[in-house]
């Protein structure tokens, strides 16, 4: 009876060890905190940004319509890559765009979507819509930004919401795990990485 008391007394010594030992690995992760308005690389919002209509194009209009669509009522990964289990940052490209009324053609296989950053790339040059990076591109609503395997994201790519003041607000599908929208400076982001853009 005594050696079970023992072990129980031990063990209750150990908790607060563990639940630090988690909080220091969470920390270090660079996981954010549910509840947290820390991004990946900016301030995640939680809520669609107000954006005048009256300020974009019909086209611009389309897109943030469905994007807004996405945000309020999000599928899982598979649902944007038509059953696939793979990374979906760029199927989520492909279904706003696409919801929009502005489908893309995948080089390789002519379908709307297009499940890779690079073949999305691909798809933009040979358009003559790709705009290497460069800080003084001003990104419009409806622009594809691109980013390169070393970003914080990863290869990545996502969508620009709204543009201003060397800010962009931008929504993404495969962001941890889900549709994100962050606001973000890429000049205060040193290691972002952009490619470069596809524009709409």
């Amino acid at each position: 009876m005594h050696a079970g008391w023992a072990a129980r007394e031990r063990r209750g010594k150990r908790a607060p060890i563990w639940f630090a030992l988690v909080a220091v690995l969470i920390a270090l992760s660079g996981c954010a905190l549910p509840g947290s308005s820390e991004g990946i690389v900016g301030e995640r919002l939680t809520e669609f940004p107000a954006i005048d209509p009256a300020t974009l194009t019909p086209e611009q209009a389309r897109v943030v319509a469905a994007a807004e669509a996405e945000f309020a009522d999000p599928r899982p990964g598979p649902g944007y890559s038509e059953g696939n289990s793979e990374p979906w940052c760029a199927n989520f490209v492909s279904w706003v765009l696409r919801a929009a009324g502005m489908p893309l053609a995948n080089p390789n296989s002519g379908s709307w979507r297009i499940p890779g950053v690079y073949t999305l790339q691909e798809y933009y040059e040979s358009r003559n819509l790709f705009v290497p990076f460069d800080p003084a591109y001003r990104p419009g609503t409806g622009d594809v930004v691109l980013y390169g395997p070393d970003s914080p994201y990863g290869q990545h790519t996502n969508i620009v919401l709204v543009a201003e003041n060397g800010t962009l607000t931008t929504i993404g599908g495969n962001e941890d795990d889900g549709v994100r929208i962050e606001r973000w400076e890429p000049a205060a982001v040193a290691d972002i990485e952009i490619v470069g853009y596809g524009r709409l």
